[in-house]
């Protein structure tokens, strides 16, 4: 069985992508949302510090707005995360408060986690929210990001996340579930790696590009979020977002999915 470290009431930084909340058109899959609240909960109630790092917004925005597509300018992205960010924590907030669990909404760009004053309030925000009993969920805040300012993708700015908060732990919820040697939806023969402890040129070229119309992160991003969260002392794990009550597994130390070790190398 592989497994993370053990600890006592672990940190733990939960990030899941647009496609694991949504259904093939678009919308909202409110049954799975309503079963990741529950497990969130019922996680802190455990003793674990949770941090949610949520995708969606543009993709709640999208419907919201009656729009057939998810907007490709700059401009129609930043207004659909706007109305989407909104109805997204209102979601949130109904299923939590069902759970009787405090939430928190923080919304960052990169030049808070990259700026000496700021990122000291950033942390100072998120350790007294968790000393609260409170589940902060973060986003980037995509209504005022640009190119300079923003993440990548959700992926990476969990792992920034992880390390602003001296998390013990990563887990990214995909709409794969692990890591494979090459891309298993075009390669039946693909393999899933079960654990990784060198992040190399092979890994890199097995990454592939997104693999969802409705979210952004593919392979590469998830590599990338656990090459800098391992380089910073996290496990990181990568799992399917199927079924939330997978973090229950991975939390005892059952990893279904890809573990990417901690003390993993990562030759340059």
């Amino acid at each position: 069985m592989t497994s993370v470290h053990a600890g006592g009431h672990k940190r733990v930084v939960i990030k899941i992508g647009t496609s694991s909340l949504t259904y093939y058109n678009g919308g909202m899959n409110l049954r799975k949302i309503d079963r990741l609240s529950w497990t969130l909960a019922d996680l802190r109630n455990q003793g674990h510090e949770v941090i949610f790092v949520s995708s969606g917004a543009i993709a709640v925005g999208t419907e919201r707005l009656g729009l057939r597509q998810r907007p490709r300018d700059n401009m129609g992205k930043q207004a659909a995360s706007a109305v989407g960010q909104a109805a997204l924590m209102q979601i949130y907030e109904n299923f939590f408060l069902t759970y009787n669990q405090k939430i928190a909404q923080i919304l960052l760009t990169k030049d808070v986690v990259e700026d000496g004053v700021r990122k000291t309030n950033a942390r100072n925000t998120f350790f007294t929210l968790l000393s609260m009993g409170v589940v902060p969920i973060v986003n980037e805040n995509d209504a005022i990001s640009t190119d300079e300012l923003g993440f990548s993708e959700n992926d990476e700015l969990s792992a920034y996340v992880a390390i602003l908060t001296d998390a013990d732990t990563l887990i990214i919820l995909s709409d794969t579930d692990g890591f494979y040697d090459c891309d298993p939806k075009k390669n039946p023969d693909a393999r899933l790696i079960p654990v990784v402890e060198e992040i190399g040129g092979l890994l890199e070229r097995a990454a592939g590009a997104p693999s969802s119309a409705l979210g952004t992160g593919g392979a590469a991003a998830k590599l990338s979020a656990a090459k800098m969260a391992c380089a910073a002392g996290i496990d990181t794990v990568v799992a399917s977002g199927e079924d939330p009550y997978i973090l229950y597994d991975i939390l005892a130390g059952d990893i279904k999915g890809t573990l990417f070790k901690a003390s993993c190398k990562n030759p340059r």
